[in-house]
């Protein structure tokens, strides 16, 4: 999928435009074209024809025009800004979260703004954010303004679990193009030997990133390891990172639940960009 676009979730907010940004970085470094994605949904004015209700319509041809005029003027604007990428601008009509998830299923990367028009202030990340990092096809990455650009690591969660080992592959490849190291992170729960477990965990870790110490032999990696909460440690590795990864669920997620409480809590509190990333 390293040649399918790039989809911005985009509707004109500085969290949109942020997360703009970031895709056109993104795209600087992997070729890939950008869309932006303007999902609009609007109450349905309808009236009953036979025994059912008849199709929404936009409320006027203006809306649709003003809306049109954004998302290419803003795609035209980033095309102009960065000559060789192809960037493009769609309108959408439907519900935000199902849209992106249909859409994602063909594109390489879906980038969100934390909260764009339709979010609450007393929420960090938008409702958007969350459910269409549940369901997408494709890594989700969830950019909020006022996150730190950092120029530090690409830092990764890994627990051993599927999801976290399609995340480390996600992880080495931004940071081997970005030309920046790769932190590794392994939170655990000492067993009854206590600290007699670290080698063991440590060599887990190291067995899961030997193909990928192979596929980029020049890129910088360093592992953690820590006997704490997962969560609080990439919250707290985010400070100095670029971007954090992690699997859609790890070890401790539920079967019945598609995202994990530690990509939850990482969307909602996390100091820089994170991708959440599950096998397609």
């Amino acid at each position: 999928m390293r040649d399918a676009e790039i989809l911005v979730g985009y509707d004109g907010s500085t969290d949109a435009s942020v997360a703009l940004d970031w895709a056109v970085a993104e795209a600087r470094h992997s070729g890939q074209p950008v869309r932006l994605a303007y999902i609009f949904e609007w109450l349905t004015v309808a009236s009953w024809v036979g025994p059912g209700i008849a199709p929404g319509v936009w409320p006027d041809d203006t809306a649709r025009r003003q809306v049109d005029d954004l998302v290419r003027t803003a795609a035209a604007d980033a095309a102009a800004a960065n000559p060789g990428l192809k960037i493009t601008g769609e309108v959408y009509d439907g519900p935000p979260a199902l849209v992106l998830q249909e859409r994602s299923a063909e594109a390489g990367m879906l980038v969100l703004g934390s909260r764009g028009h339709g979010g609450f202030g007393g929420l960090l990340a938008g409702s958007t954010a969350v459910s269409v990092a549940a369901h997408a096809h494709c890594p989700v990455v969830v950019v909020r303004d006022g996150a730190g650009t950092s120029s530090g690591p690409v830092a990764v969660g890994v627990d051993g679990s599927e999801p976290s080992l399609v995340a480390l592959g996600f992880a080495a490849e931004r940071a081997a193009q970005r030309q920046v190291p790769l932190r590794v992170l392994h939170a655990w729960t000492p067993g009854p030997g206590g600290a007699a477990g670290v080698p063991d965990e440590r060599a887990a870790v190291e067995q899961a990133l030997e193909p990928w110490r192979r596929t980029f032999p020049g890129l910088a990696v360093t592992v953690d390891l820590a006997s704490t909460n997962p969560a609080a440690m990439l919250i707290e590795a985010s400070r100095d990172a670029r971007l954090v990864v992690v699997g859609s669920r790890g070890r401790g997620g539920l079967a019945g639940m598609l995202l994990g409480s530690v990509s939850q809590q990482l969307i909602q509190h996390a100091a820089c960009p994170v991708a959440v990333v599950r096998e397609r």
